[in-house]
């Protein structure tokens, strides 16, 4: 792994993890959703402080090069990360809809009591 990507690496993660550290203080991100974006980052400054790491990982893969090993890998991590989201969103979602409903279902109660109370007024 060459010097210049290995300082790119640990800059890009120290950048991410003060980028997230900003998000966290100003409430504009959960902890629970940073704790992967923090371990992230750590990845990247593990593989550029011990390049001979990536190194082995790579050899023991068979790609062509470490950068090469160091790309696939983050993008499927990545890939991960979409795809659990995608979960999440889901759950969200269908969560959404059963509230809509049942707060649909609640407002037409409450007009007919409403209408049901108005009625024996009348009378």
């Amino acid at each position: 792994m060459t010097f210049l990507l290995r300082c790119v690496l640990v800059c890009v993660s120290i950048l991410l993890t003060l980028y997230l550290l900003r998000r966290i203080r100003h409430s504009k991100m959960k902890i629970e959703d940073s704790i992967f974006w923090v371990m992230f980052a750590l990845l990247l400054v593990l593989f550029s402080l011990f390049p001979k790491l990536a190194d082995f990982i790579s050899g023991m893969v068979g790609t062509y090069s470490t950068a090469n090993f160091i790309f696939t890998f983050m993008i499927f991590i990545l890939l991960l990360k979409v795809f659990f989201q995608s979960v999440k969103i889901s759950q969200l979602e269908r969560r959404v809809t059963e509230l809509i409903q049942t707060f649909a279902l609640d407002k037409e109660e409450d007009k007919e009591k409403e209408e049901l109370n108005y009625e024996s007024n009348r009378e």
